[in-house]
């Protein structure tokens, strides 16, 4: 259908007063209307229909409507009923919309692109994208990238990255504003922090996404102090800036700093959302600042701002760390909706802070609870629910118990084990005077053990609030031991570095990797553990901030030789 046809189209159905309905009478009504003005109070009250559609089931009835009715062939409700469809999150609903129109034109793949940089298939994103384009009738334009891009960064694959950045130089949109701040975007998801800043300099302008999107970018590959020195250097700030680097210094492991940071933006007048609150209640809880959470948590009372479960989730977590078991479990059980981040929360708080028994009585609520209901809405644990039921055990000596969740992790839900699940049956051992087993599963810890891709961080400061003391000498001894059987070998080596981080012994950990570094001893191919050097780094941030120094000074200087 042409512009023009479309355009007549859309006034033979808003010319025609007939079709639009009121509760009161129509001034301009005539009985003299034809019966074909009648005919099109179908397609009006379908176009009002979809426009204001609560969900995808009623999608799907007038869709039907529309293919019995025959307008379905007509490429503009085609075309609207895809539009509509990308909102409610079904993606093979989406596919087969597209499938059904004839000669879809570039709107038409840039909806689909668009529905998969928003599913669970970003790179599907990618292979249609290519699929539609070998056709060789399709010519993409600065929205299609956009979402294209955006499919890369989730997926952060850089090769997929400079792929796609190589189609919009290809087709002449490189230079739009929207695709550059996607390209920096990308980058700084893929972890290629220099293409990013390549793109940067270059850009003849810059607005307030490009500086977020390049901080965001620096945040993620913990370049901190080239971020904040870029942070304090942006021409105009707002929350989302402001947010990035409170929650870069958090996931950095220095919630101090993040505070800091949130203490100078209300100075600044800034008005925080809701991820400034969630970031500002995980900083206290980190660094055991129960009185600013609480300070926090009056605030939102007081000015009656609408709860929801990602700030009720923080506020339990809060209280849970600072062992006030009690307000966290009231705030818990007000929760209507639970996911499983909340129950994990709650879990943890009780196993670790609280009585280990509360911890496992709400941990087979929680199985109870996805067995009653079935289905999409069951909540499974993961890996971090196991964590602190195995904890529980060993805090509590409950042997028995330890070895049947063990169990039932690996056979009923399929949950590969990693070190810390091996910790907290060793320390379980040891609390049970069952010295020899503790060394056996540490020894016998398959060689992939490590691999707890970049939740490293989350892992020593959840195995260091466990505090098993006992344990730490059991490990350390087993890891020296076997070193010192064979000194090539690194698994052997990393055992020992994780036994100290979570023991919070850090010179021991640069000790070991200094000793590692002088004989040579190198990680092992695939192997996916964040560096324990970095841990060290990301908890000592001011190291970090005078290392970045000169390099963002290099950055300024070429920015501003640029926009010279």
């Amino acid at each position: 259908m042409s512009i023009r046809e479309l355009l007549r189209f859309r006034y033979t159905l808003f010319a025609n007063p007939s079709l639009f309905p009121t509760s009161k009478p129509n001034r301009f009504y005539s009985p003299f209307y034809s019966a074909a003005s009648k005919a099109l109070a179908f397609p009006q009250s379908t176009l009002w229909s979809l426009d204001s559609c609560p969900d995808i089931k009623q999608l799907f009835q007038i869709q039907a409507q529309l293919i019995t009715s025959g307008l379905f062939n007509n490429p503009f409700w085609a075309e609207k009923v895809l539009k509509h469809s990308t909102g409610f999150g079904n993606i093979d609903h989406t596919v087969s919309v597209f499938r059904c129109i004839d000669n879809p034109g570039t709107f038409c793949v840039n909806t689909v692109i668009k529905a998969y940089s928003f599913s669970s298939f970003p790179h599907q994103a990618v292979v249609f994208y290519f699929q539609i384009l070998s056709n060789g009738s399709f010519v993409p334009n600065s929205f299609t990238f956009v979402p294209l891009l955006g499919s890369c960064a989730k997926m952060g694959c850089s090769k997929s990255a400079q792929k796609c950045h190589g189609q919009a130089v290809r087709f002449g949109v490189v230079n739009k504003l929207p695709v550059q701040n996607s390209l920096i975007h990308m980058y700084g998801c893929c972890g290629v922090i220099e293409f990013a800043m390549k793109v940067l300099v270059e850009m003849p302008e810059r607005d307030l996404v490009t500086w977020n999107s390049f901080i965001d970018g620096c945040v993620k590959v913990w370049e901190l102090g080239l971020a904040h020195k870029l942070f304090d250097a942006m021409p105009e700030k707002n929350v989302v800036s402001w947010n990035i680097m409170i929650n870069g210094y958090l996931k950095g492991g220095n919630p101090g700093w993040a505070l800091k940071l949130f203490r100078e933006m209300v100075k600044a007048g800034v008005v925080g959302n809701e991820k400034t609150v969630v970031s500002v209640l995980s900083a206290c809880s980190k660094s055991n600042r129960l009185k600013e959470g609480r300070s926090v948590h009056g605030f939102l009372i007081k000015n009656g701002l609408k709860s929801n479960i990602i700030i009720d989730t923080a506020l339990v977590n809060l209280y849970s760390n600072s062992q006030k078991l009690g307000l966290a479990r009231r705030i818990f059980d007000k929760i209507e909706n639970r996911n499983l981040v909340c129950w994990n929360a709650m879990i943890l708080g009780h196993c670790i802070h609280g009585d280990p028994e509360d911890g496992l009585k709400l941990f087979m609520d929680m199985v109870d609870q996805s067995r009653v209901r079935g289905g999409r809405e069951s909540i499974s644990p993961d890996e971090i629910t196991f964590v602190g039921v195995l904890c529980a055990c060993a805090r509590a000596r409950l042997l028995a118990e330890g070895r049947n969740y063990f169990s039932q992790m690996t056979d009923k839900f399929g949950i590969k084990p990693n070190f810390a699940h091996f910790w907290c049956m060793a320390n379980l051992y040891v609390n049970v005077n069952l010295v020899e087993e503790a060394e056996e599963i540490l020894r016998q810890m398959p060689d992939g053990y490590e691999d707890v891709s970049s939740d490293t961080l989350l892992w020593v400061n959840l195995l260091s609030s466990c505090r098993f003391r006992e344990g730490v000498t059991v490990g350390e001894r087993i890891a020296t031991s076997l070193i010192a059987k064979d000194p090539g070998n690194f698994s052997y080596y990393q055992l020992l570095l994780n036994v100290y981080a979570v023991a919070g012994q850090w010179e021991d950990v640069a000790r070991v990797r200094q000793v590692m570094k002088e004989r040579r001893i190198e990680r092992v191919p695939w192997c996916s553990l964040v560096d324990l050097k970095e841990i060290v780094h990301n908890l000592k941030v001011g190291e970090k901030l005078r290392e970045s120094v000169e390099q963002s000074d290099a950055t300024l200087a070429q920015l501003a030789q640029r926009s010279s």
